[in-house]
């Protein structure tokens, strides 16, 4: 069975880039919850990369069966289409489901009641081959076109499109390593005379940098409230979270909430692949684990430049390990996702990007955390691995430069998961007002985006680490560090817990006021009117994206 459409409604040959429904996409979602309650599917798989193809081939060699595909019944919507671009086609919002025997028109009842297009469009067989046939001519767009008369168009074993697929094993090569002298980089720290509003200039240019700034304009464009199963949205938490009603009857519903987070940071990856695509895990998790979930599993999206080049090829190999040591040590499987490759412009390639998303459970709505400094006099507080100031890879030495450079950080996994484990218990525990990860931006930005969110200020003291500057310390991106707020009379109890985790914590002030204070030590190092942050940060997307 396939559901909805093939393709845009065009006269052209020219190839057309697929572009997400979300509304079908909601139609498509309830109308498998609808029919799944039947019990009348055997199986269901949707349809992504190479399409119709790997889904129907996947679901038989699962299986141990054949298939047996009937393309004249495929629906579409674009005239003149081959059985090439129907099996290979990648439009959105389809499935294919295996109904059990005499209970098709269960599927295709609940397919019309949501307005999808549906049609029985093959068979299982017990052959282990693939079949696939077609009518030469034949457009069911075209009334004036063959009448069917189908041929054989594919005829292949099972095995060959799946397990057994032939294994490339591409030359790699180690690339000299993308670093560069640190202590080149003027530091304001070693400037003479150096003034209050200095590092605060710094400040506001790098909230308001690509990278950091907000991405409001992008994420205001779509509907994230419909139905109301949103309870903390874009710009409100680490990690997005949307209610799930489990109801069953003759019982009460249980209030169960879901956090998602998609992350990746291509400059780590290219200063160490293995370690970079870790820390591309361990962020996701943390994100969720700061809004208070389990992370459950993980999904990936492998983006790089050409394979056939042994250095591309070293990367990526190297960042799959990364991700498979990251996902083990943090028990975040990944369960689904895609590769990406030739991603090139003129001979150059993207940055090495492992995009991973993550889901996470939370039992309990209410144990959901949020980023924003909620309340003056509350605590700021800086949990996990202290900085050592180490720059390498991060925005702020990226705009220095003009290019990713320094020393990769690396990032230690059993930290990491000793951080995210007591992170969860803190927000079951209900201790917290704010958790918010640092990572792009660094401790600066981190800072400054839970000000923004909360529109009121804080003093902080900028931790100190040895033999590194102020800016090496505010803006440097090491992994497995949190900023949280919470009340001064949860204090003794939010201490006990991070020391039951083994997970060093440290207060370095409070909320309150209308600005940003960073403190290096007793002395006052910068001061930043929250407004003139949240300005910076929200309007940096306005000259490049169109209302």
């Amino acid at each position: 069975m396939a559901s909805a459409e093939f393709g845009e409604e065009t006269d052209s040959k020219l190839p057309t880039v697929q572009v997400g429904d979300p509304f079908m996409e909601k139609l498509l979602l309830e109308c498998c919850l609808e029919i799944f309650a039947t019990g009348c599917l055997e199986g269901i798989q949707d349809m992504g990369a190479a399409g119709l193809t790997s889904s129907s081939v996947e679901m038989a060699a699962r299986a141990g069966n054949g298939i047996e595909l009937h393309l004249d019944a495929i629906p579409r919507r674009t005239k003149r289409l081959t059985p090439y671009e129907m099996l290979l086609s990648e439009s959105q919002e389809r499935m294919l489901m295996v109904a059990k025997a005499g209970r098709e028109q269960q599927v295709l009842d609940a397919c019309a009641k949501w307005d999808l297009e549906a049609a029985v469009v093959g068979v299982v067989t017990d052959t282990g081959r693939f079949v696939c046939t077609a009518t030469p001519g034949h457009d069911p767009l075209d009334p004036e076109s063959a009448s069917p008369a189908p041929v054989v168009v594919a005829d292949l074993p099972i095995g060959l499109l799946a397990d057994d697929a032939p294994k490339y094993d591409r030359p790699q090569e180690e690339p000299e390593p993308a670093e560069r002298d640190t202590a080149e980089v003027p530091l304001l720290g070693d400037a003479p005379g150096r003034q209050t509003e200095d590092l605060g200039a710094e400040l506001l240019t790098h909230v308001g940098s690509p990278n950091i700034r907000s991405r409001r304009r992008i994420w205001r464009q779509y509907d994230h409230v419909v139905r109301d199963g949103t309870v903390l949205g874009p710009g409100q938490a680490d990690a997005a979270v949307v209610r799930v009603f489990c109801e069953e009857p003759g019982k009460p519903t249980i209030r169960k909430a879901l956090a998602m987070s998609v992350d990746c940071n291509g400059r780590h990856v290219e200063l160490d692949p293995f370690q970079g695509a870790a820390m591309a895990v361990a962020e996701c998790a943390r994100n969720v684990a700061c809004a208070g979930a389990k992370p459950l599993g993980t999904t990936d999206c492998l983006n790089f430049g050409n394979p056939e080049v042994p250095e591309t090829m070293w990367r990526f190999a190297r960042a799959i390990d990364g991700l498979a040591a990251a996902c083990k040590a943090l028990d975040v499987p990944i369960v689904s996702g895609n590769v990406s490759l030739y991603n090139e412009t003129d001979g150059r390639p993207i940055l090495p990007t492992p995009t991973v998303a993550v889901v996470g459970l939370l039992d309990d709505v209410e144990d959901r955390v949020e980023l924003r400094f909620r309340s003056a006099g509350d605590l700021v507080a800086h949990l996990g691995v202290p900085s050592r100031g180490e720059l390498g890879g991060s925005e702020w030495l990226t705009q220095r430069v003009g290019g990713v450079s320094g020393a990769p950080v690396g990032i230690d996994l059993d930290a990491e998961k000793a951080l995210q484990q007591c992170l969860r218990e803190l927000a079951k525990a209900r201790v917290l007002a704010s958790a918010h990860d640092v990572s792009d931006g660094g401790l600066g930005a981190c800072l400054a985006e839970s000000c923004i969110a909360g529109g009121m200020g804080a003093t902080v003291r900028v931790p100190a680490a040895p033999a590194a500057p102020l800016e090496a310390r505010l803006f440097a991106e090491e992994p497995t560090r949190v900023v949280l707020s919470f009340a001064p009379a949860q204090r003794e109890t939010v201490e006990a817990i991070a020391a039951r985790h083994g997970v060093p914590l440290e207060v370095l002030g409070e909320v309150g006021g209308d600005a940003l204070v960073l403190r290096d030590g007793e002395t006052e190092a910068a001061r930043v009117d929250v407004g003139a942050l949240a300005k910076r940060h929200g309007a940096a997307l306005d000259a490049i994206v169109a209302e």
